[in-house]
């Protein structure tokens, strides 16, 4: 999407991110209500005209919500409109709603007396939801992403060598580390092969770090981030002090630290695809309609047969030299319990609180989980049932030293 001032390029989104989850005003992740007024509130601006007030808008997202089972939206309660405005509040946030004039802060404490109107930019509210799949033929969240940018066999073997490059180049552009045992066989040669480092640098200017478990790009400066780290903060200075006790350790434990298998990203997918799915509606009369329209069209259909495209010839660039697809046997990772964790923060906080904030020293257990939120999303650790797992790129801060000043006494 282009205008006069400036172009917004769209991402393709073709799998599920749980690392970046919609925000509320008090920056805590959306839960499944927030995320169903979201996508009603779209629905409903895009039906709009060029301005709205928040009690109208409230009022049809209410209705729709009504009509959802186990959704409803009360207008009169202050939690329902809690959550509305938190949804709104990202929508504004990203520049598809303005605030023209009014609070909606006021307007969700007393909806009789305050209101809020918008401006709403149009293009926007259809920049930010553009499914590559018409809805109503859609039964799974899989279903919705396959369309994205995957090559199917009837594109052909070239076609598929640069979707599969394609996918190569943006997994590598949009997460801070990608590791080898985390790709499928057919993008493990993709990242593997020369072009991608020269093709990533010719166009962000950023060399690529290739290492034994993976690759990343060094986004020096945070250019192409919105997470930081290291950083400023009580939570990513614990969480930088986090890491050196973590490496010290295991430098002097490795034989007694236990190694265990992490999901892969495939694996990561099925279970949250299961999780959205078992929460989707049953089928309409019109979907099923469709479903055996579709079937009935298959029967009658001739199809070539095309053969698959083997690892090898997958991985290879586009004038057909094959890539290398590294090694397929089952890795693991250092595990450190939840109980070690906290044993370590804790000294950590009576080492360093002084120059830490006093509401995030005084809850421990949220300082934890949020500093191993931090890691999570900057590639170092994987969280699992119990604790984490030590991924490679964590090794990068071993011997890391951090100093935490105390602020300056009035």
């Amino acid at each position: 999407m282009s205008t006069g001032e400036a172009i917004r390029l769209r991402r393709t989104q073709d799998t599920l991110d749980h690392t970046r989850p919609a925000l509320t005003r008090a920056r805590r992740p959306f839960d499944r209500r927030r995320y169903a007024y979201l996508v009603l509130t779209l629905s409903a601006l895009g039906r709009s005209g060029t301005q709205i007030a928040l009690s109208e808008l409230a009022d049809v997202v209410a209705g729709e919500a009504g009509r959802t089972d186990g959704l409803g939206m009360d207008t009169g309660r202050k939690a329902d409109r809690d959550a509305f405005v938190d949804a709104v509040a990202w929508l504004e946030a990203r520049g598809a709603l303005r605030m023209a004039d009014g609070s909606a802060a006021e307007w969700v404490n007393d909806p009789e007396h305050a209101e809020a109107l918008y401006d709403i930019d149009r293009e926007v509210v259809a920049a930010v939801y553009a499914p590559t799949r018409v809805l109503q033929h859609v039964s799974s969240v899989t279903e919705l992403l396959s369309g994205a940018d995957h090559g199917s066999p009837a594109q052909g073997i070239n076609a598929q060598r640069r979707a599969a490059a394609r996918r190569a180049r943006r997994l590598v552009l949009e997460n801070p580390v990608v590791y080898y045992a985390d790709a499928d066989p057919g993008l493990r040669g993709q990242l593997r092969f020369p072009a991608l480092a020269e093709d990533l640098q010719r166009l962000t200017g950023l060399p690529l770090e290739r290492r034994a478990e993976g690759v990343a790009l060094v986004n020096t400066g945070q250019r192409l981030s919105d997470i930081t780290f290291p950083g400023t903060g009580t939570v990513a200075q614990a969480a930088l002090l986090l890491c050196a006790r973590i490496t010290g350790y295991l430098q002097r434990n490795r034989a007694r630290v236990e190694n265990l298998p992490a999901a892969t990203a495939a694996e990561r997918l099925a279970e949250a695809a299961r999780r959205i799915d078992s929460a989707i509606p049953r089928r309409g009369r019109v979907a099923d309609l469709l479903a055996a329209g579709d079937a009935d069209a298959l029967d009658g259909a001739d199809f070539e047969a095309v053969p698959p495209v083997s690892p090898a010839s997958e991985t290879g660039d586009e004038t057909g030299e094959p890539g290398d697809p590294g090694g397929t046997g089952e890795v693991t990772y250092p595990f450190l319990s939840e109980m070690w964790l906290r044993a370590e923060l804790r000294k950590l906080v009576d080492e360093f609180g002084a120059g830490m904030s006093e509401r995030q020293v005084a809850d421990p257990a949220g300082l934890l989980n949020e500093a191993l939120g931090l890691l999570s999303q900057a590639g170092l650790v994987a969280r699992v049932d119990g604790g984490v797992l030590v991924l490679p790129l964590l090794a990068r801060y071993r011997g890391v030293t951090a100093q935490i000043k105390e602020p300056a006494k009035s």
